[in-house]
Parts: C-alpha cells; sequence; structure tokens
C-alpha cells in the first residue's frame, strides 16, 4: 500500500492512542500462565500483539476478543501444552524472544517462525541465557528463525546481559518462573520494566535494587483480576514531534504511560527545548499513567549516547526527523541495537532522509543529522517497519509537498489508526 502524507500547516486536538505494545505481551503472556481468566482493557490491535495472543492460543490457552477487552483464560504455570503446529509470531520479535522464556520450561518441544524480516532477526540474545538454564534450540545458521526450542526442567542461575535489552531480560525472568530458588538478572544499564511490575501484579516475588533484578522461582501466579492497558509513549512520540515541527501546534495525549523507564523521551525532549506538560498524574496496574500536553515550540537539539540511547533506543527514527530541523541537529552513539530491529534502522533512516534532501553522516552505531534543514516532498519506503513508516510520515507533514511512503501498512503492526490519527489532528 502506497500512502500519501499531506503538508499540514499545525496539528490542533486531542487523542487517545492504542494501548503500548510492550507491556501488552507481558499481559497476554503471564495471564496465559496465571490461573484464572484475567480481562486486558485497551489491548492493542497491532498485528504484533495479536501474534501473541494467538501464540497463546495455540498453546492451549483460551483467549476472548470482547469489543472493549480480551479476556486471557489462564492455566497456571504448568497448563501450556503442546502446539499442533508452529507458531507463527508474524513480525513481533517480542513476542518469539520473550516467549522463549516461558517455552523452555515446558515439557514439550515448540518451533517458532515469522515474516522475512523476523526471519533475519537474531535469537542468540535469549538461545544462549536460556541454554545456560538447561533448554536445548535448533536454529538457522544457529541463530535465526525459524526458532527450535527443546524445554525441559531449568536451573536458576545469576545472569548479566552482554547488552542492554529489555527482552532478553525478560526471557530469563519468564524462565526464572519455572526454577527453584532465585534468578537474578543484573543490567549494566537500566531497561524498560514492564515484565518486573506485571510480575509483581499477579504475585510474584520480584525486588529490584539498582540495576539488580531477583525472582523468586515457582510463584503462585493470580488471574482473576481485570487490568489496563496504558497508551503507548512510543506511539505518543510520533506526534509529540509532529507537534514540534508545526508551528502553531498544540496537542493533548491522553492517558499515556510514564514509566520512568521510558520517560526519558520525555526528559530528552525538554532538555532540547520542548515544553511538555503533564496534565494529569496517577496509577494503574502499577504503572504510572498521565495526559501530555504539547504546544509548538523550537529545539536545539542534541546528543544521544550511553544509557539514554538505550532508553530511547526504538524512539530514535522519528527523533532523528526532529532533529532535522532542530537548531544544532542530532548526534546519535551507542546505537548498534538499532542494526538488529525490524530493518538495519539506521540504514533505512538513512536511505529516507536521503530521498527527501537532508544531510546524515553514517556511522557503525549510530549518524550524525546536521540541524537547520528543510524537509523536500519524496518517495519514502517503510522497507516493512512500522517505526520508519511512521517516522517518515511525520517528516511528510513539514515537506514542501505531498510525500509518498511506499508499504505504509507496516504501520499496522503497532498503530492500525496511525494515518486517521494523522488526519485528525490536521483537519
Amino acid at each position: 500500500m502506497q500512502k500519501s502524507i499531506a503538508p499540514a500547516k499545525a496539528l490542533q486536538g486531542s487523542i487517545s492512542l492504542p494501548g503500548d505494545k510492550s507491556i501488552s505481551h507481558r499481559y497476554a503472556m503471564i495471564s496465559a500462565i496465571a490461573d484464572g481468566p484475567t480481562r486486558i482493557k485497551r489491548f492493542p490491535a497491532g498485528g504484533d500483539n495479536q501474534s501473541t495472543l494467538r501464540c497463546m492460543e495455540q498453546l492451549g490457552i483460551q483467549v476472548e476478543r470482547l469489543p472493549e477487552e480480551v479476556v486471557v483464560h489462564g492455566k497456571g504455570l504448568d497448563g501450556l501444552r503442546a502446539s499442533t503446529s508452529d507458531l507463527d509470531c508474524g513480525n513481533s520479535g517480542s513476542t518469539m524472544r520473550m516467549l522463549s522464556g516461558i517455552l523452555a520450561a515446558q515439557p514439550f518441544s515448540t518451533t517458532m517462525f515469522g515474516d522475512e524480516s523476523l526471519s533475519s532477526r537474531p535469537m542468540d540474545r535469549v538461545m544462549n541465557p536460556l541454554s545456560q538454564m538447561g533448554a536445548k534450540f535448533s536454529a538457522r545458521d544457529g541463530r535465526f528463525p525459524p526458532l527450535r526450542v527443546d524445554g525441559g526442567k531449568l536451573t536458576a542461575m545469576r545472569y548479566a546481559p552482554p547488552m542492554a535489552s529489555a527482552q532478553v531480560k525478560s526471557c530469563v525472568l519468564l524462565a526464572g518462573l519455572y526454577c527453584e530458588g532465585e534468578t537474578v538478572v543484573e543490567e549494566k544499564i537500566r531497561t524498560r520494566d514492564h515484565t518486573e511490575i506485571a510480575l509483581r501484579e499477579f504475585g510474584a516475588d520480584v525486588t529490584s535494587i539498582g540495576n539488580t533484578i531477583t525472582l523468586q522461582g515457582r510463584p503462585n501466579l493470580t488471574g482473576n483480576r481485570e487490568l489496563t492497558v496504558p497508551g503507548d509513549i512510543s506511539s505518543a512520540a510520533f506526534f509529540l514531534v509532529a507537534a514540534l515541527l508545526l508551528p502553531g501546534s498544540q496537542i493533548t495525549i491522553y492517558g499515556v504511560g510514564l514509566n520512568p523507564t521510558r520517560s526519558a523521551l520525555l526528559d530528552f525532549l525538554a532538555s532540547i527545548g520542548a515544553q511538555a506538560k503533564i496534565l494529569d498524574m496517577g496509577q494503574s496496574c502499577g504503572e504510572i499513567v498521565g495526559d501530555i500536553q504539547m504546544k509548538y515550540a523550537p529545539v536545539r537539539g542534541g546528543l544521544l549516547e550511553g544509557a539514554m540511547t538505550a532508553a530511547l533506543i526504538d524512539e530514535i527514527p522519528v527523533l532523528a526527523v526532529l532533529g532535522a530541523v532542530s537548531e544544532e541537529g542530532l548526534t546519535v552513539k551507542d546505537a548498534k541495537e538499532l542494526r538488529v530491529k525490524e530493518t538495519d534502522r539506521i540504514a533505512t533512516v538513512a536511505e529516507n532522509m536521503k530521498r527527501m534532501g537532508i544531510e546524515i553522516e553514517v556511522a557503525p552505531d549510530g549518524f550524525h543529522i546536521p540541524g537547520k534543514q528543510k524537509f523536500k516532498a519524496a518517495q519514502c519506503d517503510s522497507f516493512h517497519d512500522h517505526r520508519i513508516a511512521m517516522a517518515f510520515a511525520i517528516a511528510g507533514l513539514a515537506a514542501d509537498g505531498p510525500t509518498l511512503i511506499d508499504r505504509a501498512e507496516a504501520a499496522s503492526v503497532s498503530f492500525p489508526e496511525f494515518y486517521d490519527t494523522i488526519e485528525q489532528l490536521s483537519s
């Protein structure tokens, strides 16, 4: 599908966003291995989260899809059953990597596969720690999907991930649920803690001291609860940036998740001159939630490196768009993780920037985009990557003519309503 994005003078209005993709994956998986039904409100309709639900159904879990909620009928830690066919994870690396932790402890074997993009993404980062716990794997070229997991009895361990990855941490913790004793993950750089929060909500004993997370094995995970998924701050990033691109803009986004391990986005935007306001703040199911108002303001640009790069890894494509129009530009370092996302996001950001007439200097672990540039109308490509599709649709709002996005349907992986939301705020 090709989508045409017309330039906009300003964005005005209020919106609500789909439920947070990261949290929804975790709720679906943990509720499946808890005892009793869990009602999940604002569960997103995006392809990635639906892949997780379908996988849980193939493993013997009943899922009700109702108009306002999803109900997952959990069967307890030992309630999953072998699937009669391979599990299709679609485009969702989160599904494959985190579900590997649960499947590693099952008394049966499972094979997971995905689309062309997922088939090129490395899985050895989860295979390695889970193998140390006792699981066995086979994969194409030793690290790529399809991924076969031969489950069995696991042994708790202390693990220090070599990269900053919430998915790796999560797969180890989910595997640790099935172990006797303590499973400990020691992070060098703190990553999003949605798994720890969700496990506590279901009754697991999880403690976090600094960057060390300790989980007590074999907990009684209790369903029979109602959860509400906060709005996705990674989705909010596109519209916050759009408001900063277009003079005269003012938008309000309701019910956004403001978890401190994710709200680094707001900290960074404030540090470069943005004027975001939190209008209301509360707590839902252990997660901080609030409304965000953003008004147009010129921004300076800046540097992303180290822990800040890790915290904003999903937002970097759209921050690159903002960097191009900022006063000083944007430099991104320590972002090798971008090379193994749905696409090589350093390469795909650079390609589309060049098509739109934007100067960019690429490095192995990041890039530099000089500031004070203007976007030209162009034909861009999502390369089947939802965040690339959405980032350059936002760039199109500030271009000098209509911008075409090839394979624009990629946005539906996380945000099926994305283009309708742009039109709502532009009208």
